[in-house]
């Protein structure tokens, strides 16, 4: 005698070997032999033969018509045997009641189990329904599959237009698109971000960067809404006409100098910081704007400003205008170029130059210094500036910079477009020592009116957000606290209200000291925890994003000048950097315990622009070449 039993959500068959009532010993086809409950035993036969049971009932089963055994079936619950005989006309052979059961098994949209072969008919509604859904999940999947077979071919569907940002960087596994791009993928062994670039999805390897930064932190887009700036008060015009040092693509000039000889001989260096804080009061559309971006984002090529053009335009230090201004005037020894004393105005100042680093660094520099070379505009202004700021460095023990001798590199993109990015673009990078005079000149000046305008608010009782230092560890505080990489007893951002929101907060308190006035945040502000919060978090990843573009741009620079072996430098274990520009990689095939510092010589392999790697093979230590 053989059974057919369930098991596992499907039915099988046996001999049996042993009758326990409760349960039976069977032997399968292939020979195994296992234990089944009776309750589990749907009937049992004899004809056909064992070996050709299922394939028969199989057979047979997929010629049943179910929309005609669906209506074969009574209202109420019943059992596959009582609908096998009504749909056959006769009592059913245990094969055609094997393959009734099989059928209704295999359409639970048309048959509800209920129980060990009982079954419920779908009320025609419920069946209405789930057909439905079932075809339009059909056609999900045909439209999936044709999608998938699309990207295969690197053809972009259309159905991805408009979603490339969302199937790249916030991807739904839910959605078809991104199950067919998931399938397209495995088949071609590619990236979802390559996969896309072959279909021409992505216009440049530039924007997929550029736009994954703006898909996480600027989804609403770069522009900006309507910013109307308050009014501020008619402000005094200083006597001296000032100039700006700054990079020949700024545009947020948030700092100038002005020199005077005073009548008893001695110097008047005047510092002057756009005042921004005039027209965006705290809680202003300006000031939540600023508030909301806390800080200018760079990146080689472009930048995304803090603040609105209209509003830049306004406050910034340009030539040839007269621009509202935070100053500080500091009266210095004409003979030894000691500070005597320090006073700060909020005045209108005229800007007569914007001096620019491209053209000013080949005329003040170490050897125009030390050669007395001072043909130029403002050389004498500038040689003053370069004795004082060696004098206030030398006062605070510290360099200016921590390391003077690292270099700084300067990107410039020759773009057919408004903006960078382009495939055609050309990338030159160029090397400039960093603690160059033009360098030395702004930070000590800086350095000075930080800390003094730090030390003026703490001793007025303001709060303001310092930078403090100590133990090696810099962190930003509301309490003014020392910051010993500098050699200052204290330190703020307030030098840079065009770029940094930190910079803004601070220059509100200075005015309101200034002025007499209640300080815009008072001790213990939530406003200010939160400003140090967001500030600290959004600096860091606008950092780490710049750092990416810039190795972008490295290695396009690598790809466009055909770089086949190029020179670098060992940092530690196969971690190298480049000689000629400022990439940092790994070399799997450098020797092992190279010391630091060793030069080497690397053939560049393939480039990749999406991951931002390359490979590269170690050919010698540049000692062994030569």
């Amino acid at each position: 005698m053989n059974i057919l039993y369930e098991e596992d959500g499907s039915f099988k068959v046996g001999s049996i070997m042993t009758d326990n009532t409760t349960s039976l010993q069977i032997e399968s086809l292939s020979g195994k032999r296992s234990k089944v409950k009776a309750t589990n035993v749907m009937l049992r036969f004899t004809q056909p033969a064992l070996a050709e049971f299922m394939a028969q009932a199989e057979a047979l089963s997929a010629s049943i018509e179910v929309d005609f055994l669906w209506e074969c079936c009574p209202p109420d619950e019943f059992g596959s045997e009582q609908i096998a005989a009504e749909y056959f006309g006769h009592p059913p052979s245990a094969l055609e009641a094997a393959a009734t059961l099989i059928r209704l098994h295999s359409a639970p949209i048309y048959f509800h189990k209920k129980g060990k072969g009982r079954y419920r008919a779908a009320p025609p509604d419920v069946l209405k329904a789930a057909l439905a859904g079932a075809e339009k999940k059909r056609q999900q999947l045909a439209l999936q599959a044709r999608m998938t077979e699309q990207l295969t071919r690197f053809e972009l569907p259309a159905e991805f237009t408009g979603h490339i940002d969302h199937l790249l960087y916030k991807p739904d596994r839910n959605t078809i698109e991104v199950k067919a791009l998931e399938a397209a993928c495995a088949a071609t062994h590619l990236s979802a971000a390559h996969l896309l670039h072959r279909c021409g999805a992505l216009p440049s390897t530039h924007d997929y960067h550029f736009h994954q930064f703006l898909f996480e932190y600027f989804p609403k887009g770069l522009d900006f809404p309507p910013v109307v700036l308050g009014t501020w008060a008619e402000l005094p015009l200083a006597t001296v006409h000032a100039f700006s040092i700054d990079d020949a693509t700024t545009t947020e000039i948030d700092d100038a100098f002005s020199v005077e000889k005073l009548a008893n001989g001695n110097w008047r260096i005047g510092v002057h910081i756009a005042a921004p804080a005039l027209g965006m009061p705290r809680d202003s559309d300006g000031d939540k704007i600023a508030a909301q971006r806390l800080s200018t984002v760079y990146m080689p090529g472009r930048k995304i400003t803090m603040l609105p053009d209209s509003v830049v335009e306004t406050f910034t230090l340009r030539a040839d205008h007269v621009c509202p201004a935070l100053s500080m005037y500091n009266e210095i020894d004409g003979e030894t170029l000691g500070i005597l004393g320090h006073e700060s105005r909020i005045e209108r100042i005229h800007i007569a130059a914007n001096l620019r680093h491209d053209t000013l660094e080949p005329l003040f520099n170490e050897e125009t210094l030390a050669t007395g070379k001072l043909d130029y505009p403002y050389a004498g202004e500038l040689k003053l500036l370069w004795d004082l700021a060696q004098k206030m460095e030398a006062g605070r023990g510290k360099p200016s910079d921590n390391n003077p001798q690292q270099v700084d590199y300067n990107f410039n993109i020759e773009s057919e477009e408004l903006v960078a990015g382009h495939p055609n673009d050309r990338v030159s990078i160029t090397q400039r020592r960093r603690g160059s005079p033009i360098d030395k000149v702004v930070s000590e000046l800086m350095i000075l009116v930080n800390s003094e305008w730090g030390k003026h608010l703490a001793e007025h009782g303001f709060v303001g957000i310092y930078r403090t230092q100590q133990n090696g560890k810099v962190k930003m505080s509301t309490v003014a606290a020392p910051h010993q990489g500098l050699g200052v007893a204290q330190y703020m951002w307030s030098s840079s209200p065009l770029r940094r929101y930190v910079d803004m907060v601070n220059q509100r308190q200075i005015i309101a000291m200034l002025r007499g006035e209640e300080p815009a945040y008072p001790k213990n502000d939530p406003a200010l925890y939160t400003t140090i919060r967001d500030f600290d978090t959004m600096y860091t990843v606008y950092g780490e994003f710049q750092k990416n573009m810039e190795r972008y741009w490295c290695l396009r620079w690598l790809q466009q000048e055909n770089v086949e072996q190029v020179e670098a430098v060992v940092l530690r274990e196969n971690l190298v950097k480049l000689a000629s520009i400022p990439l940092v990689f790994r070399v799997p095939s450098l020797p092992e315990a190279l010391p630091a510092n060793t030069r080497v010589q690397l053939a560049i392999g393939e480039i990749d622009l999406l991951d931002l790697n390359l490979d590269a093979r170690f050919v010698a230590t540049i000692e062994d070449a030569a």
